[in-house]
């Protein structure tokens, strides 16, 4: 046979060498004379005319070998483009238990391959493809499972997407593209690796089609977010910023599980007057109020109608008139803040059984969907949160239904400009969110946020934020600062439970702007990839997890380590975060730090609950800013709005209306000098032990400050 696709290949002016081309040829070797497609970086797919297929990645030594288990015809080259990029596509036909057509795709810019498979005519549920016969070796090997998608290192969970990663931290993520709701990953019976529609489902139509998508990279990490982007991009999604929407710009109060006033109120007062007076303790303190959630208490359940039937689905969706009279959209103008407002399933009582049409315990119709919007939108709600969604809310398990339930709902949530979180979902829906531009945050830890909960929290916020979802740890008390740290540095919502009275303001303000806008990172705080092959081994270490500030050329990162064993001596290098220049390692709360390289080997105890450190870059300057450390993430972007240094250090600080000053902190070997082009700046502070400066900064016109920090000049003669 001829090698079909190489000629093409190079007649198109091939963007790699030669030698590139040899180097996959050891990789092909059963597939030699196939037909063969080249995408990025020399990934070579060859299929042959027996049905054999393979994947060569010379950039990691890897390659995948399947079948479909039939010879094949019609087998054509050809290109296009789609949601990932530009690829070359090789196309046939086969007949296994049916006939088929399918697709493998290479995409130029990316370390990716599509596998499309298309059924001619009706046919059953029996074919996998891909169908991997041959995959690299001794891998560790993570899935997640189950309600709020909690990881399993070495499960085989068929609803996720299947991660796998070797000591060199080389990775591989194979998960659906398509009929995500349906979809199923599984070992054959032979050892194979299987992608294809759950066999509950028994036939599968004429023209029914299912996608799989391979991505690889050089890096854990770095493979999530290729993986993510690429699914995300194939589906059409808009990423949302991670100010989206009020719940993820401004600190909210939650009434869910684990909050004060989850099915009750302050005693002597009503639900409307606690509510009321939240807002007002708020006030009191200095702190502006984002939004309000109201949880599965605000609306009559069960077959008795009632708000306090914890265990009832909804009888109907409205706010309980005997906790608010007047009605929700009353309330919430007299309150004067934003909800978010909760759902459950439907219960077997609920007249809307009789009016819409239903599947399991869940509405499909898109004209209840577009009523409840309407609602929503008219009582002053900003997001919707989709609760039980791996458990009672759920339709029946077919095609159609699992994804028409969740298409419905944000469309009809989009057309009113109503954002959607999901809670309790499984991977299943962390997958379809990457079809909805408005599903902008997931619960991804279990009810009532705490310590012993961070390591699902924040394993599952890498499959979340891979996604395009941020996350959100849930609800806890600002007396818990821990707590407070680690749901600041997930760059998602951040949500208070308290009861009226207690509100902590100091520790809130480490988190949030006097204006309840948070001050946060630019990405979720995730695991080191060093802290996945900890886990995957069992190590006794305890966990490294960082994130960090963009400005370009210059990152500041943020690292959390805490205990998950009894060996509680963290060590890491700056480079296994990412880091690539000499950074200050400023430890947060014992406000001392020194310079370290990317190569230096940092050790240091775990006391009490977590070690934090800010790793500021030290610039052409020689100075490395910390920004302002009166906040959990020193450099984030509401606060410091521009970064820069070519020599000169320059920074604008973003303040809240009302603020008069803020501190910026940084690092310098000798004593700097400081200048502001806009705003003030005050007498700098310098200590020549530490070469620790600060300066306090206060604002100007548009209520930012712009100042330039670089070394002093030396007098004239010296």
């Amino acid at each position: 046979m001829v090698v079909k696709g190489v000629r093409k290949v190079f007649q198109r002016g091939a963007r790699k060498p030669m030698a590139r081309w040899f180097a996959v040829l050891p990789l092909l070797a059963p597939q030699l004379f196939a037909t063969t497609i080249v995408g990025a970086d020399g990934l070579a797919v060859a299929v042959g005319s027996d049905g054999e297929y393979t994947v060569a990645v010379p950039a990691l030594g890897w390659s995948f070998q399947g079948s479909v288990g039939a010879p094949i015809s019609n087998i054509a080259v050809g290109s296009g483009v789609d949601g990932i990029g530009a690829y070359s596509q090789i196309s046939f036909d086969f007949r296994s238990d049916a006939a088929r057509h399918a697709a493998i795709r290479a995409y130029g810019s990316r370390h990716a391959v599509l596998f499309t498979v298309t059924n001619s005519t009706q046919a059953p549920n029996t074919f996998s493809f891909p169908n991997l016969t041959q995959i690299p070796q001794n891998l560790h090997h993570l899935t997640y499972s189950g309600v709020f998608a909690p990881p399993v290192f070495g499960g085989s969970a068929p609803e996720s997407p299947w991660i796998f990663f070797d000591s060199a931290r080389h990775t591989f993520i194979l998960s659906s593209a398509q009929n995500f709701m349906v979809a199923s990953t599984a070992w054959g019976p032979n050892g194979e690796l299987a992608s294809g529609i759950a066999r509950q489902i028994q036939m599968l139509p004429q023209g029914f089609q299912h996608q799989t998508l391979l991505v690889l990279e050089s890096g854990i990490n770095r493979a999530f977010d290729a993986w993510g982007q690429a699914l995300t991009d194939l589906q059409g999604k808009i990423r949302p910023p991670n100010d989206a929407d009020l719940m993820l710009n401004q600190v909210g109060y939650w009434t869910d599980n684990g909050a004060a006033y989850y099915y009750r109120s302050e005693p002597g007062l009503s639900v409307e007057q606690t509510l009321s007076s939240v807002k007002a303790d708020f006030d009191s303190r200095g702190i502006a109020l984002g939004y309000m959630q109201l949880d599965s208490w605000f609306y009559p359940k069960g077959p008795g109608a009632v708000w306090n039937n914890g265990d009832g689905g909804i009888f109907e969706y409205a706010a309980d008139s005997t906790l608010f009279p007047q009605g929700l959209p009353a309330f919430q103008r007299e309150l004067n803040v934003p909800l978010i407002t909760h759902a459950r399933w439907i219960d077997t009582s609920s007249p809307y059984r009789r009016l819409y049409k239903m599947s399991g315990d869940v509405v499909l119709d898109p004209l209840y969907w577009s009523s409840i919007a309407g609602y929503l939108a008219a009582s002053g709600v900003v997001t919707y949160e989709q609760d039980w969604l791996a458990g009672n809310a759920a339709t029946a398990f077919n095609l159609a239904d699992p994804g028409a339930f969740l298409d419905n709902m944000a469309a009809a949530m989009a057309q009113r400009n109503i954002t959607v979180q999901y809670c309790m979902a499984s991977p299943r829906h962390l997958l379809q969110s990457s079809r909805y531009s408005n599903l902008t945050t997931a619960r991804t830890s279990y009810d009532g946020f705490s310590r012993p909960q961070w390591t699902h929290f924040l394993y599952t916020s890498r499959l979340a934020s891979a996604l395009g979802v941020w996350p959100f740890s849930d609800v806890f008390m600002s007396s818990q600062l821990d707590n407070l740290l680690v749901a600041t540095l997930s760059a998602g919502p951040v949500g208070i439970g308290d009861p009226v009275g207690a509100l902590n303001a100091r520790n809130l303000l480490h988190a949030v702007r006097p204006d309840g806008v948070i001050v946060k990172p630019d990405v979720p705080l995730a695991p080191i990839d060093r802290s996945f092959l900890d886990a995957a081994g069992k190590v006794d270490a305890p966990q490294i997890n960082s994130t960090f500030s963009d400005f370009g050329a210059l990152r500041t990162f943020y690292i959390l380590a805490y205990l998950k064993g009894t060996n509680n001596q963290a060590t890491f290098s700056p480079a296994d975060v990412g880091i690539d220049r000499p950074v200050f390692l400023f430890d947060y709360f014992s406000g001392t730090g020194r310079v370290v390289e990317p190569s230096d080997l940092v050790s240091a105890p775990v006391l009490n609950n977590a070690l934090y450190f800010i790793a500021a870059p030290i610039g052409p300057s020689g100075i490395a800013v910390l920004g302002d450390t009166g906040h959990f993430v020193s450099m984030g972007k509401k606060r410091i709005t521009q970064f820069a240094d070519d020599g000169t250090v320059q920074l604008t600080v973003a303040f809240a209306e009302g603020e008069q000053s803020r501190t910026i902190r940084g690092y310098s070997p000798t004593r700097p000098a400081v200048r502001a082009s806009s705003g003030a700046a005050g007498h700098l502070f310098y200590n020549s032990v530490s070469h620790l400066f600060q300066v306090a900064v206060t604002p100007g016109e548009g209520r930012t400050a712009s100042i330039d920090i670089g070394r002093r000049s030396r007098p004239a003669g010296r």
